[in-house]
């Protein structure tokens, strides 16, 4: 397995970040934050630029009109996404409608529903978490009841990433009367079909939304396998590996950029008439966020060359990629307020809609510390009853807590 970059994927990586410096300035991100109802017209229309190129595309197979690439290209363009603390709905999309599809739909319905993202860029999103905050599959608690040629879901989805701005919502309800693994089904629903309101969230760059479910028809044609079979949960946790990877990735991006401030910003303070970034101590921060920094993007990216190989650790990678992520947001984030001092608490700089996107994305899927307690239990390290320590990719209370 080779953990370098290929010269396509180097070349993919410095074009995405060059269009990113030009068309997603931090200047944009603000708006957004400051001003939603103005800066969301910025946000569709990078969105609209990103269809241009593709982007939504990539991970759409060919039968779909898409362009077929792997995991390893996403995790590329998912980086330079966290990076620039981007506000379209990329992740969304294309690190979890698009899997939910192409791992449990049919050929029939991967065409009618992905062709639309390859093609146009239609927004889609997955919804699992409840109000514990948990995304494991044990967790679930929505019902779907049988009615006829139609599905009846019942429920709330909590922590749903840009479900005001998504066509489709691949939703995760059970049966009635079943539990654990068992009775589980993945629903496309259409987003009229539902009510959906934004959560509040220490992360204004984008959006995250409750979904009440209470009512919603779904044909059958809108289901994806066979509701209560074993190969419903089998794909889900399929899914939600890739889910977790991407937002890994995205999480190494963001902290790259916390990184890339505190460095410039210590090499041009000054005190005592020097630069601050002379002082052996800031130089310990900056080497330890470097290490932390670099060990994150490691295991980010082994864990997507695992998902892009059908790997056999791949479960085992995604746990610890976003547990070296988690890990690794929480010291950049600590360290680049030490180094900027008072100036990294006010909202003129820009640090801290950096340090919240990393945060609120650190809870999301699973934290670090349920994560580790996954990776234990599958060494045989875990023990029964341990929070997080069983169940699929991202057993944990997610953005809840």
């Amino acid at each position: 397995m080779d953990l370098e970059l290929t010269d396509e994927q180097k070349a993919l990586e410095d074009s995405v970040r060059e269009f990113l410096d030009a068309e997603c300035p931090v200047s944009l991100v603000r708006r957004v934050v400051e001003d939603p109802s103005e800066g969301s017209k910025g946000a569709e229309e990078l969105w609209g630029k990103m269809v241009e190129l593709d982007w939504p595309a990539m991970a759409v197979g060919e039968e779909e009109g898409g362009l077929g690439l792997g995991f390893v290209e996403l995790a590329v363009v998912s980086e330079q996404l966290g990076r620039a603390i981007s506000p379209a709905p990329f992740l969304a999309t294309a690190g979890q409608f698009v899997p939910a599809l192409r791992v449990a739909g049919s050929p029939e319905q991967r065409h009618r529903f992905l062709e639309p993202v390859a093609r146009r860029g239609s927004v889609g999103t997955l919804a699992v978490a409840e109000a514990s905050g948990s995304f494991d599959v044990t967790s679930i608690e929505a019902e779907a009841v049988a009615d006829g040629d139609h599905f009846v879901l019942r429920g709330t989805k909590h922590f749903v990433l840009d479900a005001a701005r998504a066509d489709e919502v691949v939703a995760a309800a059970r049966l009635p009367g079943t539990s654990g693994t068992g009775g589980l089904g993945l629903f496309v629903v259409p987003r009229g079909a539902v009510s959906c309101e934004p959560m509040h969230n220490i992360d204004a760059t984008r959006q995250y939304c409750t979904i009440v479910l209470d009512g919603a028809l779904v044909e059958r044609d809108r289901v994806l396998g066979s509701p209560g079979s074993g190969d419903v949960a089998k794909a889900l946790a399929l899914v939600l590996e890739e889910a977790t990877a991407a937002l890994a990735v995205e999480m190494v991006g963001t902290c790259q950029a916390i990184f890339d401030i505190v460095h410039e910003y210590v090499g041009q303070r000054e005190q005592f008439g020097v630069k601050i970034g002379s002082f052996q101590a800031i130089k310990h921060k900056l080497a330890d966020m470097y290490v932390a920094l670099e060990s994150a993007r490691a295991t980010a990216y082994f864990a997507a060359l695992c998902i892009a190989e059908n790997d056999e650790r791949r479960s085992l990678a995604v746990s610890t990629a976003k547990s070296a992520a988690g890990d690794c947001q929480k010291l950049l984030a600590q360290q680049a307020i030490q180094c900027l001092g008072g100036i990294g608490y006010t909202w003129e700089h820009d640090i801290h809609m950096y340090v919240k996107r990393a945060k609120a994305s650190a809870a999301l899927f699973g934290t670090a510390a349920e994560h580790r307690a996954r990776v234990a239990e599958s060494i045989g390290l875990g023990r029964p009853g341990v929070p997080g320590a069983a169940g699929v990719p991202g057993a944990a209370s997610g953005a809840g807590r």
